[in-house]
């Protein structure tokens, strides 16, 4: 069984969708999903520069489009998964049947503006935990006033809340772990994010989703969704939810996976995967960053794909 995977915020380079520009429809799709993000894709994805593609408002919308054109691209009739990591999870509705990518570049774009509006209201952000027994890491999480963000596996965990509470878990951290600051804008995936999920709630209440045609995991607790409308409601509540990579490579593991392709911009997904999914049943990877990669990922689909 072969999974394509989107990633999320944190992923993008400057630059980085500068070869797409060589295939054809490139651009002016592009300049199409920049009227429905409200952003320049055009000019976010080939010109700017690293402080200005790590806003969150044009960095989501960024990241949903650069997971869709390379999936353009994708034999995806014979790929039986997707997944996709926060916002990630948008690009993956749409490789999955669910979304049309007007309807995902629009949410995107509702997505960014609201929680950078959100972070706005306080000062909050987030760190990342590296080792540690995991159960000891979130017990100084919650000590700490803080929630767990994120939990990538691979050993990584995501505090997020206030600068007063990120400031006591470094100066304590949990046995046998190391703790790294985050630049982001605010404590993404807590209840700090409340108003920005209930706009994203008015405006997907006005989509009409379909059912998956192929299998679409949820960050929310790893686990297949069969039903359009309960994945926009989950990729709505996970605004303020934590995200839970790690239980979705369990299911991975645990559906057998053998291959995988990380879509652009390609790389932190895949780190994960081969973190957390080693030994003799670790999968194939393919990093898909440029065109180039392309032939690659079709081998790769070729030999493993299918939907079964």
């Amino acid at each position: 069984m072969l999974a394509v995977l989107s990633p999320g915020q944190g992923s993008q380079k400057p630059g980085f969708l500068t070869p797409w520009l060589d295939l054809t429809g490139t651009e002016a799709r592009l300049r199409e999903w920049s009227a429905l993000a409200g952003v320049d894709l055009l000019h976010l994805g080939t010109d700017a520069d690293a402080d200005e593609i790590k806003d969150t408002a044009r960095t989501q919308p960024l990241l949903v489009a650069a997971a869709l054109l390379a999936g353009e691209h994708l034999p995806m009739d014979d790929v039986a998964l997707t997944a996709g990591h926060s916002v990630g999870e948008l690009g993956a509705a749409v490789l999955a049947g669910v979304l049309s990518a007007e309807a995902a570049i629009s949410l995107a774009g509702v997505r960014g503006r609201e929680m950078a509006a959100a972070c706005a209201l306080e000062p909050t952000g987030m760190a990342a935990v590296l080792g540690g027994d995991p159960d000891e890491v979130l017990a100084a999480i919650e000590t700490n006033g803080l929630y767990p963000g994120n939990r990538n596996g691979a050993g990584q965990i995501v505090a997020a809340g206030s600068l007063d509470g990120l400031d006591k878990l470094a100066a304590e951290p949990p046995a046998r772990a190391r703790i790294i600051r985050l630049k982001v804008a605010g404590a993404f995936h807590t209840p700090y994010m409340a108003p920005a999920e209930t706009a994203l709630a008015a405006v997907a209440a006005e989509i009409t989703p379909a059912d998956p045609v192929r299998l679409l995991l949820s960050n929310l607790d790893g686990t297949a969704v069969d039903n359009g409308a309960e994945m926009v409601r989950r990729l709505v509540r996970q605004v303020t939810a934590p995200v839970r990579w790690d239980l979705c490579m369990r299911t991975l593991a645990d559906l057998g996976v053998t291959g995988v392709i990380e879509l652009p911009p390609a790389g932190t997904l895949a780190g994960l995967v081969k973190r957390d999914l080693k030994g003799d049943g670790a999968p194939e990877i393919v990093t898909l960053n440029t065109p180039d990669d392309l032939p690659a990922a079709r081998d790769l689909i070729a030999r493993i794909g299918g939907r079964s």
